[in-house]
């Protein structure tokens, strides 16, 4: 690893993670004390002694808080999670934009496992919600997405309990304020175009970072030979730092479009040239080995882990160099606590965590999420603004002219959906 890398790698390790007492929970140890070959890497220690502690802070509760009740809402084609908990208290979360596929999952495979049990038992629970009538056949989304839908109702039901942001109930405050990356798609476009489109995407939230798609689309089609449009991604990666000069970062992502790692390299070397910052999801997400042969080639950091749902993938690819930067997406990854147990790795091995968005109401979690971890990239994903009709009082939700979004202090997610928006919501039934 070059100079320049290491110091965009340290620029993020800021302080430390507090270590708590072991844990023993459902799932969770199934790997970590079995030693096996791999295991003579000394990493893997490392990790696993990472992997035994909790993450939520069941210390800030001296009494049980039994969840009576968990709700799906639905109004036109929003869905909403609302948890209740025996003494009445309450906590409320915005689903991802695919509940309307996976909306029965929930109902039918997490929605009674909950109820009944001791909410501050929340990592023991996110782990047994997995293999839950025999929920790990549903991975990654269509479990993984209801389940931390689940989650984060129940966080900011224990967040105003506690009097607390979700942020201090998974760690400690590291960022009071997120700087952000503008998310940019376009790829199917004509380079002239895509520039325009992502020119008017940066101006219109005053963006002070952007990322960028390289490579071609490769599940917009059925047609076997198709290739994206010859030379585009050589033609859009100097355009782009020619368009926004040399000081702004610059990142880009190939959505694991390049089948041969050689190509991806050589990808890889032309973003290198012209400076950006990393370079994410070079190879197929489920080919690790690919992944870390890129980044053993680049001194660009590589990142990835979107699509991941292993904490064994995240673990391996740690544990053996394969990228610099892990990108969990909460939503898809089932949750904030297993996406901290992925920071909480990665900050032990010197990595980076930048964790991937989906968009929508996704970035008021990840704000949350993000406050939490002391080994945050210099930017983090962001794709606009949720329409949901809400009020903050802590927070303004909107990029300031520093470039960051300032976080949630209020007690659980900090937000008030509109109770109007609630009421107007369909209840729906187990089918």
């Amino acid at each position: 690893m070059n100079r320049n890398r290491r110091s965009f790698i340290n620029k993020a390790l800021v302080g430390g993670m507090a270590m708590a007492a072991p844990y023993q929970g459902f799932g969770t140890n199934q790997f970590v004390n079995n030693p096996c070959a791999e295991d003579q890497n000394p990493n893997y220690q490392k990790l696993d002694a990472i992997l035994r502690q909790p993450v939520f802070k069941k210390e800030l509760f001296d009494q049980p808080v039994i969840i009576s009740s968990v709700e799906l809402l639905k109004n036109n084609r929003t869905f909403m999670c609302r948890v209740r908990s025996q003494d009445g208290a309450e906590g409320i979360s915005v689903a991802h934009g695919m509940m309307n596929t996976f909306y029965s999952i929930l109902m039918n495979h997490l929605q009674s496992m909950f109820v009944g049990l001791d909410a501050r038992r929340l990592d023991e629970i996110v782990e047994k919600a997995l293999i839950y009538n025999m929920n790990y056949r549903y991975l990654p989304l269509p479990i993984g997405i209801p389940l931390a839908t689940v989650e984060f109702a129940i966080l900011d039901m224990m967040g105003k309990i506690a009097n607390k942001p979700i942020g201090e109930l998974i760690g400690s405050i590291h960022n009071t304020h997120v700087p952000v990356y503008q998310a940019t798609e376009f790829r199917e476009k004509p380079v002239e175009e895509s520039v325009a489109l992502i020119k008017a995407e940066v101006e219109k939230y005053q963006a002070q970072a952007v990322k960028i798609k390289v490579g071609a689309l490769m599940f917009m089609t059925n047609d076997l030979d198709a290739k994206g449009p010859e030379g585009r991604t050589e033609q859009i990666i100097p355009l782009i730092r020619k368009t926004f000069g040399d000081d702004m970062p610059l990142y880009a992502d190939a959505n694991g479009y390049y089948q041969d790692p050689n190509e991806a390299i050589r990808v890889g070397r032309l973003l290198e040239e012209y400076g950006y910052k990393y370079f994410e999801e070079p190879t197929p997400c489920y080919w690790h080995h690919g992944t870390k042969m890129v980044n053993d080639a680049l001194t660009l950091p590589v990142a990835g882990g979107e699509q991941e749902h292993s904490i064994y993938g995240f673990r391996w690819l740690l544990a053996n160099n394969g990228l610099e930067i892990v990108q969990p997406n909460q939503f898809y990854f089932g949750g904030m606590i297993r996406s901290m147990k992925v920071a909480q790795m990665a900050h032990a091995m010197g990595k980076i965590c930048t964790p991937h968005l989906s968009g929508g109401f996704d970035y008021i979690y990840m704000l949350h999420f993000v406050s939490a971890i002391p080994n945050s990239g210099p930017h983090i994903e962001f794709k606009g603004y949720t329409d949901i009709p809400l009020e903050c009082p802590t927070s303004t939700l909107r990029l300031l002219p520093d470039g960051t979004i300032k976080v949630p202090t209020g007690p659980g997610s900090g937000i008030t959906i509109d109770p109007a928006f609630i009421e107007a919501s369909e209840v729906l039934k187990k089918v």
